[in-house]
């Protein structure tokens, strides 16, 4: 009975555990080599060295341009990177069918941008303000590059960046890192999805009221799904968002070739619209439903035409999955001032160098929560500053606007955007610090 057991726990670990962690190590140290250049030794040392990651053992093909990560050589993993798609998980399909796909992506535009004035292009404006007490504002930034997170190891902050009236005031990076590198936003991706939804609601080509058109909900009980919930969290989706054990979001992003219809497949474990569950699940149907309603011929390219180019955010990449969907929940890159830059597409209401991207009232919308939302702290795949989960008569962030929405990555990957002080701040790097804190010290540089 004991050795059935040992075999049982085992082959449990196998088909979860170890493969969410050869496969999590696998995409990350490919994107990691492929999209940031980094020393791969680097990569294995500082992100993927905790555990249970460190269980983990990766090597580098140059040869196919991939990685292939195991767990004490079974539960492998392959993630291959493609020119213009960085890296890809290869599950349920075949790598040949993988490998096979074509996408059809937009000519970036061939700029100088260090000749044209930021936010157009990346020459500072030279005028620094004078209510900012640079000094001050100098020390909360370098403060937060060295923070350790909770259990006393480097926080790995990599880069932050703080514009004031849309101007950057306060720039810093890592070593090895600077205005050119890319950045893993994980859940920041999700807002980016949100502005695409967006997008075609301006088309009307969406509507967030209708019903989710999704084929394989129609005549079942999740037909009722609009699009309003997808992006609130409230679909009523059977979907458990948690790293720290296999959950439906290891298996969706680890295990899964379609993720948007594991997602999709899902039993409702609630009445649509009636509480809300953050899913990265919801996202990567939208991500689905975008590209059904856009078209294969034009999906590939539509956030690079529609919103990023548009912009003058030339940096960003969007990963797929094996299915060809990008995953909308968690695979975007961009350099940190590209970041700042689609926050203050935010910050400006939706409105970039006279051009309305977005609808008239799109932010405003997506700084609303829903009913369902008892915390009062999530909009349209954006976060708000809305009530701490222990006290309700507290603000989540208490030393900051109430105003503030913002976008969130897993390890405290953030676009904090903050109206009421003229403030937008990006922080990226591997492990969450003490926002509430830093931001409160940002804020306090201002007279």
């Amino acid at each position: 009975m004991l050795l059935l057991a040992i075999i049982v726990l085992f082959s449990w670990l196998s088909s979860t555990v170890f493969r969410d962690v050869s496969g999590y190590g696998s995409k990350n140290l490919c994107s990691a080599v492929y999209l940031q250049h980094r020393d791969p030794k680097d990569v294995i040392r500082e992100d993927l060295g905790d555990f249970p990651l460190s269980l983990g053992q990766f090597t580098l093909n140059e040869e196919d341009s991939s990685v292939t990560g195991s767990v004490w050589g079974i539960a492998k993993s392959k993630a291959i990177y493609r020119n213009g798609c960085g890296c890809t998980l290869v599950n349920d399909l075949s790598e040949k069918e993988v490998r096979g796909q074509r996408f059809s992506f937009p000519s970036k535009p061939v700029v100088n941008s260090d000749t044209i004035d930021w936010p157009y292009g990346d020459r500072p404006v030279k005028a620094f303000p004078s209510n900012i007490n640079k000094d001050h504002l100098d020390k909360a930034v370098t403060d937060v590059m060295n923070e350790t997170s909770e259990n006393g190891k480097p926080a790995f902050t990599r880069a932050v960046i703080v514009l004031y009236d849309g101007n950057i005031i306060a720039e810093q990076y890592a070593p090895g890192f600077d205005k050119n590198t890319v950045m893993l936003g994980w859940s920041m991706s999700k807002s980016i999805t949100a502005a695409m939804t967006g997008i075609l609601v301006s088309q009307n080509k969406l509507s967030v009221d209708e019903p989710a058109p999704v084929p394989a909900w129609r005549n079942t009980e999740k037909r009722s799904i609009t699009i309003k919930n997808l992006l609130q969290q409230t679909t009523g989706l059977d979907f458990t968002e948690n790293y720290t054990r296999p959950s439906s979001v290891t298996k969706m992003l680890f295990r899964k070739g379609d993720m948007a219809a594991y997602a999709a497949s899902l039993p409702l474990k609630y009445q649509p619209g009636t509480v809300f569950n953050y899913s990265g699940g919801n996202s990567n149907i939208l991500s689905s439903i975008i590209r059904h309603v856009v078209g294969e011929k034009d999906y590939a390219w539509f956030p690079y035409r529609e919103l990023f180019y548009k912009i003058n955010a030339y940096s960003f990449l969007l990963e797929p999955d094996a299915s060809g969907t990008y995953i909308a929940s968690s695979y975007s890159y961009a350099t940190a001032r590209d970041f700042a830059r689609f926050g203050l597409l935010y910050y400006n209401n939706g409105l970039w160098n006279g051009q309305q991207i977005l609808p008239v009232n799109w932010v405003k919308e997506s700084v609303q929560p829903s009913n369902a939302d008892e915390r009062k702290h999530y909009g349209y795949q954006f976060w708000l500053n809305g009530y701490d989960d222990i006290d309700s008569t507290k603000r989540w962030f208490p030393d900051v606007p109430a105003d503030m929405f913002f976008c969130d990555g897993y390890g405290g990957q953030d676009v904090y955007i903050i109206p009421s002080k003229k403030l937008i701040v990006v922080r990226l790097g591997l492990h969450t610090i003490n926002e509430n804190k830093f931001l409160k010290e940002v804020i306090r540089s201002i007279h």
